[in-house]
């Protein structure tokens, strides 16, 4: 039938080293073009009782060898499986592999640090919607429609019409006093992202802020110097140093700003200081009246405080940074270098 009989092919297939090598013994003798379906081809030109003896012969080939493949084949399988554990196996004297373990971004520490200090000086927490209405952003908070800030230079206006992304948290104040209803005393902070177009060392374009509100009858500039004061040692540390300067917004009357030495040079001067040895970390002043109506409080009965700070400037004043863009860049070699920032969580 071949130069080879099918019974030196079983023991041909039987020694096969591998699969690839079986597909080719099988083509050679079963396959479509085999020889053993060649001869099987030839029987109708064979008397009768010949075409049975030959028949026979042939199946009996056919068989044997398919069942030499089969058999090759699960040995094959069972020795290449066998292989692949041995190579996956794992040595289990080898010392164990350290989990990474993920952290939470200084930003999100830094803000969670701000919160439980103002927490724990009785405040509660309040949010608003970060696309906010120029009622809410604006109008509400004693901010005319000829305002700086209402020009597409200073804001992202969007599609809809009377809608920003808002530019500050305090509107979440107004809607606070809204939802008191005449209630008091109001003692809320809100903290959330706020959107402007800046973006320099120490502005970005998206930014963290908490804002607090407190409205109660007889609150005085002294109330808010003393609750700045203790929230910034609380939060700086004991030995910081403060000062406050009177400054301008639509929405308190008087008005200041709160300047922490900075953290850079240790008041010397640098760039970040602009070379003043100060940071200001937040403006702060007594709630205007026309704000105090729009929340629904008569400002002749109650006053209040507010103040806002940016979770980034405070954030650059713990942790020395001298650019708050580098907290935004997705750096994993500069975000793992606050792992073991104590006292941050």
């Amino acid at each position: 039938m071949s130069e080879l009989s099918w019974q030196e092919a079983v023991e041909h297939i039987a020694q096969a080293a591998s699969l690839d090598e079986l597909k080719e013994w099988r083509a050679r003798w079963v396959g479509r073009h085999g020889t053993i379906t060649e001869r099987m081809k030839e029987l109708k030109a064979l008397p009768p009782e010949e075409r049975r003896a030959r028949g026979y012969e042939l199946n009996q080939a056919r068989e044997a060898i398919l069942e030499a493949l089969a058999a090759r084949e699960a040995t094959l399988k069972d020795l290449g499986e066998a292989a692949n554990l041995e190579a996956e196996r794992w040595d289990l004297t080898l010392p164990g592999r350290q989990p990474e373990v993920g952290l939470l971004h200084p930003l999100t520490r830094v803000r969670r640090r701000i919160e439980d200090v103002l927490l724990r000086l009785g405040f509660s927490l309040a949010y608003g919607p970060q696309v906010e209405t120029e009622w809410y952003n604006f109008e509400a908070l004693n901010i005319p429609p000829n305002h700086p800030a209402r020009e597409m230079q200073d804001s992202f206006f969007v599609d809809i019409p009377g809608m920003v992304l808002r530019t500050h948290t305090s509107p979440v104040q107004i809607r606070a006093m809204e939802q008191h209803q005449g209630r008091l005393p109001v003692k809320i902070i809100a903290p959330g992202l706020t959107y402007r177009r800046d973006d320099d060392a120490t502005h970005v374009p998206m930014f963290q802020q908490v804002e607090g509100l407190v409205v109660d009858r007889g609150i005085s500039v002294a109330d808010l110097m003393g609750t700045l004061t203790a929230m910034a040692q609380e939060l700086l540390g004991p030995s910081t140093k403060t000062r406050f300067r009177s400054s301008y917004f639509p929405f308190t009357e008087p008005s200041l700003e709160m300047d922490v030495t900075c953290a850079v040079c240790q008041g010397r001067g640098c760039r970040v200081c602009k070379d003043t040895g100060w940071v200001e970390i937040l403006g702060s002043g007594l709630v205007h009246p026309t704000v105090l109506r729009n929340g629904g409080y008569d400002p002749d009965q109650v006053s209040g405080f507010a103040f806002g700070m940016g979770v980034e400037r405070i954030a650059m004043r713990l942790y020395g940074l001298d650019d708050l863009r580098l907290l935004y860049q997705n750096d994993l070699r500069f975000l793992l270098g606050f792992r073991h920032q104590g006292g941050l969580r």
